[in-house]
């Protein structure tokens, strides 16, 4: 018997969150949906219980779990040891077989059952938004619930890829559903980004369409101290984006390069001063330095 394509898949991307994936899995299994969904695993080699949680669970009438058959030394395995943790982003992607794609880690959850058909009836009625996000609660680990904080451009709900550049990535990764291009594939450059949730949105936002946003509160993003980017200090997060700016550069619009050109000359000017708070002259050859190593080239 044939199985019916996904009108949806979940990019479920997890590591080591065994404190946390029961509630991102329930906040899955809750979802009403008139259509079907794929849940696509991509476990980067846990060395806790996360992956058998996952595979504890089964299929329901319109949710499938398919789960990426990875071992170690086998030829995922081999590749993710030279392009690192992005690949298993972008492994799970490739193995996406719907329409629109959903975005979720395992350490977030979503609280709304109707959250997936709202976004996909959506992106179905308005054909020129590519990325459809929405509100989002931020967690702490002493369990505070807080509004996650959007810049508030003229129009609420409807952004561009520079707000993105300009503000901050506002956009919760587990608010996420967009539209995947017909000809959809992962550029090269792409591998070698620190942030894989703002070199997709550049992807998916490159020969124009829209990003909007439902004005409703429908996940939980988790802030910890297992978490990815957690574990950066103030020093890491800037060359990060030193790094991430040199990278995605030429690719961008005018009036994005020059917000970048902007951020860069900022993060440039922080950096210096927090490593030779007291030489003037230190400073200048170390805003150099990092002027040639992160270069922005067309």
């Amino acid at each position: 018997m044939n199985q019916i394509k996904p009108l949806l898949s979940i990019r479920f991307m997890i590591f080591n969150n065994e404190d946390y994936i029961n509630e991102a899995i329930e906040g899955i299994l809750i979802q009403k949906t008139d259509f079907p969904i794929e849940v696509v695993v991509g476990d980067d080699f846990s060395t806790d219980r996360t992956l058998e949680i996952v595979k504890s669970y089964s299929n329901t009438q319109n949710i499938t779990f398919k789960i990426l058959d990875r071992k170690p030394y086998d030829s995922y395995w081999k590749v993710r040891k030279k392009k690192g943790r992005i690949y298993n982003f972008i492994d799970i992607l490739n193995n996406c077989e719907g329409k629109y794609i959903a975005l979720l880690d395992g350490d977030d959850y979503w609280t709304d059952p109707l959250k997936l058909q709202k976004q996909v009836d959506f992106l179905e009625v308005n054909k020129e938004c590519v990325i459809c996000f929405h509100r989002a609660n931020l967690l702490r680990e002493n369990n505070s619930l807080s509004l996650h904080p959007i810049p508030e451009i003229s129009d609420f709900f409807e952004f561009k890829y520079s707000d993105l550049l300009r503000y901050h990535n506002f956009i919760t990764t587990s608010s996420v559903v967009f539209r995947k291009p017909i000809k959809f594939s992962i550029p090269i450059w792409f591998t070698k980004i620190p942030f894989g949730d703002l070199g997709l949105y550049k992807i998916l936002t490159l020969n124009g369409g829209s990003i909007k946003c439902l004005n409703e509160v429908m996940s939980v993003y988790r802030i910890h101290e297992k978490g990815i980017y957690s574990k950066f200090n103030k020093k890491e997060k800037d060359k990060n984006y030193l790094t991430f700016y040199s990278i995605i550069y030429p690719i961008l619009s005018k009036e994005e390069k020059q917000i970048v050109v902007k951020k860069q000359e900022y993060k440039i000017e922080n950096l210096s001063k927090l490593k030779y708070p007291k030489f003037e002259w230190k400073q200048y050859l170390y805003k150099l330095y990092l002027s040639f190593r992160y270069p922005l080239k067309s």
